[in-house]
């Protein structure tokens, strides 16, 4: 299903409410180019969990993991494939210890990288820009 949103805000509010929606153990893979929109849509999920601390993207670190005060989800594990030279080194850095996991949420920003790896069940969130404000939102 595509989304039409006219601005960065309404990326995050959009991503908010899709967070509302999770239960805990999804794994989320955005798709989309440089500044599409990624971690906005990451921030906007964990506004929607009510994490406090400020979300970046962990393009250098390669992984974060936040801890979420939430009935079920109790952390968010926050991966940024960009810098990776292959799915195996997804692997490598402990990523995979939180698929599925009843109690995590985990986003993987530029996912397309890395796709072979991660589970069938996870939800793909193509952004693709339509202007230089608008967004396109495909969730699969």
């Amino acid at each position: 299903m595509d989304y039409t949103l006219s601005s960065e805000k309404a990326t995050f509010d959009f991503a908010k409410k899709f967070a509302s929606q999770l239960k805990g153990g999804e794994i989320i893979g955005l798709i989309g180019n440089l500044g599409a929109g990624k971690t906005v849509f990451s921030k906007g999920i964990a506004a929607g969990l009510k994490i406090k601390a400020n979300i970046t993207s962990p393009t250098f670190v390669i992984m974060k993991v936040y801890p979420v005060r939430h009935s079920n989800i109790k952390n968010i594990c926050h991966i940024d494939a960009y810098r990776l030279k292959s799915a195996d080194d997804l692997a490598a850095i402990g990523a995979k210890d939180y698929f599925g996991e009843p109690d995590s949420i985990t986003i993987v920003e530029w996912a397309d990288l890395v796709k072979k790896i991660l589970p069938k069940k996870t939800i793909y969130v193509k952004i693709t820009n339509k202007s230089e404000k608008e967004r396109i939102i495909n969730l699969k």
